[in-house]
């Protein structure tokens, strides 16, 4: 998901930058905007779906606002609202038709159609949703001025092919999965009305991570890139005081994984979905002797896996 977004990145903050509307109700049928009647020239061979199609158009390609159009329909089921699209993304420059990434001998993109797409790319999202699975849409994206610094930016044409559509997956309430005994030396963890409860007297501090399944989950394992939904508890070791609870909120947390500390991006890659996970994190992977607020020095969470996208 993070791949395809930088990958769309520029033409998605064109799309609403220039959007200034609320986004409209999506149509049974893919919604084109912007200057479509310049995409007329383009012709799209296809030749399946690991294989970028063979493109023609009238060069050079320039629009003045971003433009967005279904320029092959395909024959499958029309893509939903808040379904997880699975794409390949071939980016070509617009002036010239120079290959600039070709994404299409690679595994499909995952985009999910979600709220938070379609309330700051009202434009994009209304295009994908209602297009049907095999569709190629053509996404023009403007050039950009040279400015102090960097260079000028040819206009984009993105061809985006849908290669299949399928509902979200929805995050667990609770972790589900096998027990698994922990090894002796590493915190206690108890269970009080569903949330854990973790005790650290006589606990060494960790010469390194450590991340130890307490309830091995089913699901699909995590990547480091994934978005997770989770529930969680944190301690200090040295003192034992909770500092942060999810469980005490009554509320799952979601976040990405490469964007929390390293305790929390090297403890959960790998880690699969259902999992209750214990992670013993030293200090240089957490906030150091600093810390933030009580979260200080060597410190222990219990985390929850109940979702990944």
């Amino acid at each position: 998901m993070r791949r395809l977004l930088a990958i769309l990145l520029p033409a998605l903050l064109l799309l609403t930058a220039c959007g200034g509307q609320e986004p409209a109700a999506p149509e049974p049928t893919s919604q084109s905007a912007g200057e479509t009647a310049k995409l007329d020239s383009l012709k799209l061979t296809d030749k399946g779906d690991k294989k970028a199609p063979g493109v023609e158009f009238t060069k050079p390609l320039e629009v003045t606002e971003p433009t967005v159009k279904v320029v092959a329909e395909g024959s499958g089921d029309r893509v939903k609202a808040n379904q997880v699209a699975e794409i390949s993304v071939l980016r070509l420059n617009a002036k010239d038709g120079s290959t600039i990434d070709d994404g299409f001998p690679r595994d499909p993109q995952s985009f999910e159609l979600s709220e938070e797409v379609k309330t700051s790319s009202p434009i994009i999202y209304n295009a994908f949703v209602g297009a049907k699975v095999g569709s190629q849409l053509a996404l023009v994206a403007p050039g950009q001025a040279a400015t102090a610094g960097a260079a000028a930016q040819p206009s984009e044409l993105l061809i985006i092919k849908v290669i299949s559509a399928k509902d979200a997956p929805k995050a667990l309430e609770k972790p589900e999965g096998e027990t698994v005994t922990p090894p002796a030396g590493l915190p206690t963890v108890t269970e009080k009305d569903g949330v854990p409860e973790i005790a650290v007297k006589g606990v060494a501090a960790p010469k390194k991570l450590i991340s130890q399944d307490l309830i091995k989950g089913k699901g699909a394992a995590v990547k480091a890139t994934d978005t997770l939904t989770v529930n969680y508890v944190g301690v200090a070791l040295a003192s034992g005081k909770k500092f942060d609870s999810s469980f005490d909120r009554k509320q799952t947390a979601s976040f990405a994984l490469n964007q929390v500390i390293k305790g929390w991006t090297q403890g959960l890659t790998g880690k699969t979905v259902g999992s209750r996970v214990l992670l013993v994190i030293p200090k240089d992977l957490a906030y150091g002797d600093k810390g933030q607020g009580d979260a200080k020095g060597d410190l222990v969470f219990v985390v929850d896996i109940l979702g990944a996208k």
